[in-house]
């Protein structure tokens, strides 16, 4: 079990809520496969880490079931990982990768004390 902690960049003198979408979000996208799926890893990581608002990431491999992948992302606010997602680049190079994860949800705020939650609603965009 891996627990990330993830700190905001407000300043700690700030006591009034986040408003929401304002904040880090990590994105968790999991995989089955063999060794090969390594270096798809590696260059979907490398082009998502040049677009505007990522933070950092990381690719990883379970301990305990050696082809069980995982490929995490921080980004200042979802717009920024959206945008990401919507560009030629990643829709010609990396969505053929990203459309093998398994199939959950991936995307999560990070919780931090005072922070107004999301709401669970449908939105329209």
């Amino acid at each position: 079990m891996r627990i990330i902690l993830i700190r905001n960049r407000r300043s700690r003198k700030s006591p009034e809520p986040t408003l929401p979408y304002s904040r880090l979000v990590l994105v968790v996208n999991r995989f089955r496969g063999g060794d090969g799926l390594r270096a798809d890893l590696e260059a979907v990581h490398a082009l998502l880490a040049g677009f505007p608002g990522y933070v950092d990431g990381a690719i990883g491999r379970n301990l305990d079931e050696p082809d069980l992948w995982v490929l995490t992302t921080r980004w200042e606010n979802v717009g920024a990982y959206r945008r990401a997602l919507s560009s030629y680049d990643v829709k010609l190079k990396g969505i053929p990768v990203l459309s093998q994860a398994l199939d959950e949800p991936g995307a999560y705020e990070v919780v931090e004390p005072n922070a107004v939650l999301n709401e669970a609603r449908s939105r329209v965009t």
